[in-house]
């Protein structure tokens, strides 16, 4: 015969164990809401981008000296700051990529921004296929009386005006550094950047270069960077030679 304590302990230790049995089922049903909660709060979409739209580059080409057209499908943001951005950045990646027809090191990365100002009205300014060696002579100033002042890091604020534009490159120092020297090759770096702007920003007449926020001299010892280009001249058919 089994003693009545034993009955007892028998008894309390059962009732202990369906007590944690039924703590352990509730932890574990509050974690398994918590696991459902946090699965909801995340996103259930992807985030927006850009839809793809056609967009023309002007394409170098080292062996005849030409520059063509070639149409592409990118994701094109609405600003036209950051759309230009994207353009040249797809140009540049088109120079970086090994089987280049106009090699040149760098890619997307090398255009840090793009700002887009009112066009001045200016004296002197060199055609984009002027000569690309006589950039002391023609040397302008870029910005209009009101926005001499801001730094090149500071958007502007009038980039919806509906007249010409200017749009001021800003490229990194070592895309100029690791840039080919040459009149020709520099020159077909330079009109194809000012060639594909105009072409995807119709309202971009006039284009002025920095790097890394400062003016400088030449892209690579030849192509003038003091200088306003002019875009007027550089919308192909089918090709062109600076």
């Amino acid at each position: 015969m089994i003693p009545r304590y034993q009955v007892y302990l028998f008894g309390l230790l059962l009732l202990a164990s369906l007590a944690m049995g039924a703590v352990l089922y509730h932890l574990r049903e509050r974690a398994h809401q918590r696991l459902l909660a946090g699965q909801d709060s995340a996103p259930t979409s992807a985030p927006a981008v850009a839809p793809a739209e056609p967009a023309a580059l002007l394409v170098a080409n080292d062996s005849d000296g030409s520059i063509l057209t070639q149409l592409h499908s990118l994701p094109l943001p609405d600003d036209p700051g950051a759309r230009a951005r994207a353009v040249l950045g797809k140009l540049l990646d088109l120079y970086a990529a090994p089987d280049a027809a106009h090699p040149v090191p760098g890619g997307a990365s090398s255009v840090l921004q793009v700002f887009l100002l009112p066009a001045p009205e200016i004296a002197g300014a060199v055609p984009a296929g002027g000569n690309p060696n006589d950039s002391d002579s023609r040397t302008i100033v870029i910005l209009p009386r009101d926005s001499r002042a801001k730094s090149p890091g500071s958007p502007p604020q009038d980039a919806q005006q509906t007249g010409p534009q200017l749009a001021v490159v800003n490229l990194s120092g070592s895309f100029a550094a690791n840039h080919p020297s040459g009149i020709e090759t520099e020159m077909l770096t330079v009109l194809s950047i000012c060639g594909t702007l105009r072409a995807n920003l119709p309202r971009v007449t006039q284009v002025r270069f920095l790097v890394d926020g400062k003016q400088r001299s030449t892209l690579a010892g030849h192509a003038g960077l003091t200088r306003t280009y002019l875009t007027g001249d550089l919308l192909p058919s089918d090709g062109s030679h600076p």
